[in-house]
């Protein structure tokens, strides 16, 4: 019966643990979507720099202020800073409206950029409920308040349509007030229907807290979340660009594809944390960062028209040439036949398509020798990069990246159960970076090399690089444990933290 009551009461952590994170995920992609809005409507008449800065602000808060956050989860328990953290976080965008400058926005986003925490504080206030077999799964479901974000995209630009109808130039005001509301409201049910519990670790100093940062496999966790997680925000605002740009998709098309790539990403978390608790982490890991390295491989072939030599036309005797059309070389009695080109009409072709003809070289009156060429071969393989294939594979790379995010985070409390949310704080701030450097790398690679798809051979690049570093990491560890089969560590459930690199 106790184990009953302690499982529900866990659950109900669990609960509004992910109202809350779904709630901050929410707001914290806000900016997002209304800057954009404001640019739009003329309210706000800032440069493409001034938006790209606003976009990213806040993310670039919420990615380095979880390390610190994540300290304090750990010191002083989820219950009061994550509390705290709501009613915070609501000043800022309860005074946004109030914002009449480039900087007074940008100071605000800054601070209610904070929001994006909620993940540091999260992890660690909801595994410490939890028993090993089920920290996956709850961890899992708590992470699917990513889906916070598929929320903002698709509510907020119908509010804030509909608030300025009647108001075009301050309508917009009311939306980050509902969120701010938001916020105390969720505020200040976690200060009344949870129960604060602390990590064995909380006596520890600061300096003790932070020992376990020194781990490589620390920062390997965090190579993995800057893939899965990181490299996930940053297509979330990159796809739509690619989309509008590749295909010529409209702005709302473009956008629903951007969203069929992000929500199954977050809700597909749940079952990413069930298949980690079942098969083991490392095992999922494997299969995340293996379809990653052969889907981004498959996304980085571009859409691209190939004009190359083809098969010519050579002279099988020597003589002088009596006659010239276009399909047709005569070599005193003899004929050569010339392929006349032929428009290629296909249009989102699965397979590259090529199309092959040949141009006259010769005149006539001119004498040959054998084996001289008479009309060169051009050949066009033509890629289209089908706009559904090309969808189908980018649902298929988010839907996995959202599994490794809850295998990312099984790990840790594995490893580290007593410095979750330190631990958790680092790798989510590695991954949070990733989100605010992955469309600044996007665009350079875009501009050096002219190709959308450059931004997947990163990716590829980078899955590569993580999976090798996995394997390599286990091999290591399987080494230092002979006799031991490398095949018999792979199978086992991950092991005590001092006992692997």
């Amino acid at each position: 019966m106790k184990n009953t009551s302690s499982l529900s009461q866990s659950h109900k952590i669990l609960f509004l643990n992910t109202l809350a994170f779904t709630v901050c995920f929410a707001c914290w992609t806000l900016n997002g979507v209304l800057v954009t809005f404001l640019v739009d409507n003329g309210i706000f008449h800032w440069s493409v720099v001034q938006v790209g800065w606003l976009l990213g602000i806040p993310i670039l808060t919420g990615s380095i202020m979880r390390l610190p956050i994540g300290i304090l989860t750990d010191k002083f328990g989820g219950k009061y800073v994550f509390s705290l953290l709501l009613l915070l976080s609501s000043i800022p965008l309860f005074l946004l409206p109030y914002a009449d400058s480039f900087f007074m926005f940008a100071l605000l986003s800054f601070f209610f950029g904070m929001v994006g925490t909620s993940f540091a504080v999260g992890i660690g206030y909801t595994s410490i409920w939890y028993p090993k077999e089920w920290q996956g799964r709850a961890l899992g479901i708590f992470g699917m308040g990513n889906a916070g974000a598929a929320i903002t995209t698709f509510l907020a630009p119908s509010l804030l349509n509909h608030f300025s109808i009647n108001d075009p130039q301050n309508g917009w005001k009311i939306l980050p007030v509902i969120y701010a509301v938001s916020l105390v409201v969720i505020g200040i049910a976690f200060l009344i229907f949870t129960e604060n519990k602390k990590a064995q670790s909380n006596t520890k100093t600061i300096s003790q807290m932070l020992v376990p940062l020194k781990s490589t496999r620390v920062w390997r966790f965090g190579a993995y979340y800057f893939l899965v997680f990181g490299c996930f925000v940053a297509y979330s605002q990159w796809l739509l660009p690619n989309f509008m740009n590749v295909y010529q998709t409209s702005l709302v098309m473009g956008g629903l594809f951007a969203t069929m790539f992000s929500l199954p990403s977050g809700v597909i978390r749940a079952f990413g944390g069930y298949l980690s608790d079942k098969f083991g982490a490392r095992k999922v890991m494997y299969w995340v960062l293996g379809s990653s390295v052969i889907l981004s491989a498959l996304l980085a072939v571009p859409k691209m028209e190939i004009t190359t030599a083809g098969p010519g036309v050579l002279a099988t005797k020597k003589g002088t040439i009596t006659a010239v059309t276009n399909d047709n070389i005569k070599i005193g009695e003899t004929d050569f036949a010339v392929a006349q080109k032929k428009e290629n009409n296909t249009e989102n072709a699965i397979f590259p398509t090529s199309t092959s003809w040949q141009q006259v070289v010769v005149a006539e009156n001119q004498s040959v020798k054998k084996k001289e060429l008479l009309a060169k071969g051009i050949t066009v393989i033509k890629f289209d990069a089908n706009m559904w294939v090309f969808l189908v594979l980018v649902i298929l790379i988010g839907i996995s990246w959202g599994i490794g995010k809850a295998a990312v985070y099984k790990h840790i409390p594995e490893y580290f159960p007593n410095e979750v949310g330190v631990v958790g704080g680092m790798v989510g701030m590695i991954g949070g970076l990733g989100g605010f450097f992955g469309p600044i790398i996007f665009g350079y690679l875009l501009t050096a090399t002219g190709i959308w798809s450059s931004s997947w051979i990163f990716i590829l690049l980078f899955s590569i690089g993580c999976l090798v570093w996995m394997h390599y990491a286990i091999t290591k560890s399987a080494s230092k444990k002979q006799p031991v089969p490398v095949k018999t560590i792979e199978k086992q459930q991950l092991v005590p933290v001092n006992q692997l690199n």
